[in-house]
């Protein structure tokens, strides 16, 4: 059997894989241990949140599906940090657990030129070259031009409860055996990780008069930008906020030795930035008490998601840690809480594609790759489901920049600086989060979709009227000198202005304090032909308030970007450059960057270290050629 492409694993990862490579027209088979399990989210519920919602967003930028999913299954959405800069605002929603992977799996059966098959992978074909194929626990042996491996949580992977461990994968699935050995064969190094879960409580056993109610947020939210219709505030679901209490401690101090992670059992390294509330609470002895949130999985089913209290506690410790939260006094239980720890690729050992250096034709995503979420692991599926068609139409590759996008951040986080845990993003991993806002994904990326293949000829035109819209717009307000009229000034009085000496410009206008969009049509009613919507208004909003320091991170940025367009010659031996630190030959040795910015990121290379590795690779007559 023949294909272009082979997925292994239909998550978040998966799923972005393999559609991007289907959507662009190769022939893609999606194999997967269970087809009723695609798109299952074991862990929260949730999508979207800090950095992660702007990352949905560059997803459904670049024609990927993931935002498109959100917004048909979603129970509450919420615009988070509304109070703070554009920079991190970001979108989050409570995702239906039950219908979401039945939407993923109707799509994926009415996907053109992608092939569903349930199977273990158990080996890869290859020679000493590239990879060309696996081999399924049946012996069936498929082939096809690159293979993508989005394994998540499953390869190898252990479930632990107090001190007891068994062989299982995450939601009660089997596990994925076989093939995270046969990797360490063919010299790829591997890795142990740990993650969690919260155990999820009866809904009607919760007593919700001790707790604080916490609402979607008004308005028309979503994360595709071609999201038309939408919920109404009324029918979406609430979440709950509640407290841990000082008998939430002692029990936990009481039992630490019988928790997984503190009684031995645990050899893989857990999220830093997502930590059990056994490590909470030891971590942070300071502390009186730490949030947590109830929050319901889905409309059909009577289950209520703990957040914030993941746990690796035997079964009955569980339960006393559980009632001694407020209005969780008599609650019932669905599902024990519990920790799983699995296999991951270590990720210094890939391209900036995804593809694996030693082995061409061998993608990695997802949380194999080292991520954690599902957000992280689909931007990373699309990116290898891109670059794997583009590789085989002998087409340049994808490689997003740190101020193109938060899945370049990411992504070059992880193949330059390695991980030793859970990989989350932040928006403080990113420089130049100004540029990587949530309502501007689409002016970044979408031409790149475009592009690649992944977005439409009528969906391409409507964006390119939009961005013709808003430029227009803000041209307007640009040349547009308002006079001091007795209008404006009452106005401006109204919101605690001083009287204007003189005239002002439209921008200068719009940039004052408190004066919205909404005041200036008021003086400027040609604003109204360009019939901006909500984001847009607050996209031109920003553009005009930002500008000063939006230039500014974009001079940044280009006057960085000179090193990443100096592409670093293949196969240096970095160790016989004498003059460079011993530890930046090491690590440049180990990494290979591909450009001059890459390798000026790898943790223990210094500036010097560069200047002196140009200095060395134009001695030696190496061309460093602009990519």
């Amino acid at each position: 059997m023949q294909f272009d492409v082979i997925v292994v694993g239909a998550g978040h990862a998966g799923l972005e894989a393999a559609f991007a490579a289907a959507h662009m027209g190769v022939k893609t088979l999606l194999i997967t241990l269970n087809k009723n399990m695609m798109g299952n989210m074991p862990c929260n519920p949730s999508m979207g949140g800090s950095a992660k919602g702007i990352v949905i967003r560059e997803i459904d930028a670049l024609g990927g599906v993931m935002g498109v999913a959100t917004d048909a299954e979603y129970i509450q959405m919420k615009m988070l940090n509304t109070g703070k800069g554009p920079g991190v605002q970001c979108l989050r929603a409570q995702v239906d657990k039950k219908r979401y992977p039945i939407y993923m799996k109707n799509w994926v059966e009415r996907t053109e030129h992608l092939t569903l098959k349930e199977g273990m992978v158990m080996k890869l074909l290859h020679d000493d070259t590239h990879v060309f194929g696996v081999v399924l626990s049946t012996g069936e042996e498929i082939h096809a031009s690159a293979v993508i491996l989005t394994t998540g949580t499953y390869m190898e992977s252990e479930v632990l409860q107090g001190l007891t461990k068994r062989s299982a994968g995450p939601d009660g699935e089997k596990p994925s055996h076989g093939l995270s050995p046969y990797l360490a064969t063919m010299g790829i190094e591997l890795f142990r990780l740990k993650t969690g879960t919260p155990p999820r409580l009866k809904k009607d056993s919760i007593d919700y008069s001790k707790m604080v109610p916490q609402y979607a947020t008004e308005g028309n939210l979503a994360f595709s930008f071609e999201t038309t219709t939408y919920k109404p505030f009324q029918e979406q679901a609430v979440c709950y906020l509640i407290h841990t209490t000082p008998t939430t401690h002692q029990i936990i101090m009481d039992h630490l030795d019988q928790s997984s992670m503190y009684g031995g059992l645990v050899t893989g390294v857990g999220p830093r930035y997502c930590p059990s509330i056994e490590d909470k609470v030891v971590r942070f002895k300071d502390k009186e008490r730490h949030q947590l949130f109830i929050e319901p999985e889905s409309f059909e089913m009577d289950s209520m998601y703990l957040q914030g209290f993941s746990t690796s506690m035997p079964i009955d410790v569980q339960e006393k840690m559980v009632r001694s939260l407020p209005g969780l006094e008599h609650v019932v239980f669905l599902k024990y809480a519990y920790a799983i720890e699995y296999d991951a690729v270590k990720p210094t050992q890939l391209h900036p594609t995804l593809e694996m250096k030693r082995w061409p034709g061998l993608y990695v995503a997802g949380q194999i790759l080292g991520t954690s979420g599902y957000e992280e692991a689909a931007g990373a599926g699309i990116v290898a489901g891109i670059n794997a068609v583009l590789k085989i139409r002998h087409q340049p590759p994808m490689v997003l920049r740190r101020d193109e996008a938060y899945i370049g951040v990411m992504i070059d986080d992880l193949v330059t600086k390695g991980t030793t845990e859970p990989y989350r993003l932040l928006s403080s991993r990113a420089e130049y989060r100004l540029l990587l806002r949530h309502d501007n994904a689409d002016l970044r990326l979408t031409d790149i979709g475009q592009r690649v293949g992944l977005i439409s000829s009528d969906r391409y035109a409507r964006f390119v009227d939009k961005r013709r819209r808003l430029q227009e717009a803000y041209e307007v307000i640009e040349k547009t000198y308002l006079k001091p009229t007795p209008q404006l000034i009452a106005h401006l009085s109204s919101l605690g202005h001083g009287k204007l000496q003189g005239g002002i410009s439209g921008l200068e206008l719009l940039r004052r304090q408190d004066m919205t969009f909404a005041h200036l049509l008021g003086f400027l009613p040609l604003l109204k032909t360009y019939q901006l919507n909500e984001l847009e208004i607050m996209q031109l909003e920003i553009m005009v308030k930002f500008e000063g320091y939006i230039v500014k991170q974009k001079n940044q940025a280009e006057a960085y970007a000179k090193y990443d367009a100096h592409l670093l010659p293949e196969h240096i031996d970095y160790l016989t450059l004498e003059g460079l630190a011993t530890e930046a030959r090491q690590k440049l040795h180990a990494i290979q960057p591909r450009t001059l910015g890459q390798a000026s990121r790898i943790s223990g290379v210094n500036p010097s270290d560069i200047a002196y590795l140009v200095l060395i690779l134009k001695k030696k007559k190496y061309d460093l050629s602009r990519s």
